[in-house]
């Protein structure tokens, strides 16, 4: 990110903007510092309910493992190698590793990119465990304003386990017109002269066609989590960035606040538009190894995490839009968390994955938590992929021995 920002003001193509962010190298800058580029809500935390990460560093210098290729790869050579922004592991609860980069500290908050979307899962859970969000009920039942789109006759579940039929190619490389108009609605990328200004609740209206039965196999539409962000707003009745702050962020002990983009309304990013510190992501992850409570109190009922790692469809993932990233890989998607399933002598591993390399990896058997940031040149790096998880992997055996 050399020369990024730097100046007073910086050189014309040093500056990092609405329309530069995502790209190399801006985004090794812009990622911690989304919001001074995107409009964001706050997501408050308690400083008085801080949960202590104390420090137990352990050395994982001469961590090795194989890549898909079969070529060795070092722990510090896979850091590198996948552009990583932050890491944070932690083992039993306690800081085992931590490391940052490209002008990153411990309070510097980073984009989760997709990672969003496994907060979501949790925030749905505790709504579902309250009785205020139902995920077998008909989509249009909560928002109207859809029932004449795609959507009709989809439910909540089907949007949380991306199994709804809409007709929407998320193609990162080829951005076809209707994932820009979606980049645009959500404010993450600039009007073009003469286009109209366009909202994220409005975009849904033009969403018309099917490409498949709601029910079908593992179909990646990011709309559907915003979507569920604004249903979970309508059934509350308040703000996605209020909920989570006070039924997520809050009791499970955020040392940070944290924000999420906005759209021109003020309609949430629930999708990709969440920033946190990788200490508190690290947190969420710890949440899920301890059953989804803290300190006794339970935040996410622990029924909706045992949810995640038992009901998920393998069929229905292998059908699926991103299984040839991990071949050979026995995995699920439920609730917005991907769920490698359990294998001789462990039990499963959940998943969160973003683009540009972010990654949240939780192994409660081996009380392992894995947080990283990255700012990878590719949206998703068919080689980086797979790589990350072998990376995963061999930190899962490493805490095990």
């Amino acid at each position: 990110m050399s020369g990024v920002m730097q100046g007073f003001p910086p050189a014309p193509a040093d500056r990092a903007t609405l329309a530069n962010w995502r790209d190399a190298p801006y985004s090794a800058w812009a990622f911690h510092h989304v919001r001074e580029i995107v409009p964001t809500a706050d997501i408050p935390n308690d400083p008085a309910a801080v949960r202590p990460l104390e420090s137990a560093p352990r050395d994982f210098s001469g961590l090795a493992f194989a890549g898909p290729d079969g070529a060795e790869w070092s722990f510090e050579g896979f850091l590198e190698a996948s552009a990583t922004d932050a890491v944070v592991v932690l083992a039993s609860g306690r800081i085992a590793f931590e490391r940052y980069a490209n002008g990153m500290s411990a309070d510097s908050p980073h984009i989760l990119m997709s990672v969003s979307k496994s907060m979501l899962g949790l925030l749905a859970g505790a709504l579902a465990g309250r009785g205020v969000l139902d995920p077998d009920r008909p989509v249009e039942e909560v928002l109207p304003e859809v029932a004449d789109t795609a959507y009709r006759g989809a439910t909540l579940r089907h949007l949380l386990d991306m199994r709804a039929g809409i007709a929407f190619d998320e193609d990162y490389v080829a951005f076809p017109p209707q994932l820009v108009a979606y980049r645009k609605a959500t404010n993450w990328n600039p009007l073009a002269p003469g286009d109209e200004a366009t909202d994220l609740r409005g975009f849904y209206a033009g969403l018309t066609e099917r490409d498949g039965p709601h029910g079908r196999g593992f179909h990646y539409v990011s709309p559907n989590t915003d979507l569920l962000g604004w249903a979970m707003e309508r059934a509350a009745g308040a703000r996605y960035a209020d909920l989570f702050a006070e039924l997520v962020w809050k009791p499970l002990g955020a040392e940070r606040p944290g924000c999420i983009t906005v759209d021109r309304l003020g309609a949430p990013r629930a999708a990709g538009g969440m920033c946190l510190t990788a200490r508190d992501l690290a947190r969420v992850g710890q949440l899920l190894v301890e059953g989804g409570a803290r300190a006794g109190a339970q935040i996410v009922p622990e029924a909706w995490i045992a949810d995640i790692a038992e009901k998920g469809d393998p069929a229905g993932w292998a059908a699926g839009d991103f299984a040839p990233f991990y071949p050979g890989a026995d995995i699920h998607y439920r609730s917005k968390w991907y769920v490698e399933r359990p294998g001789p002598g462990g039990g499963p591993m959940f998943f969160g994955l973003g683009v540009h390399g972010q990654n949240l990896f939780v192994d409660p058997a081996r009380e392992l938590v894995v947080a990283k940031f990255s700012s990878q040149a590719h949206p998703l790096d068919p080689e980086l992929i797979p790589l990350t998880h072998r990376w995963a992997a061999a930190l899962r055996r490493a805490v095990a021995s």
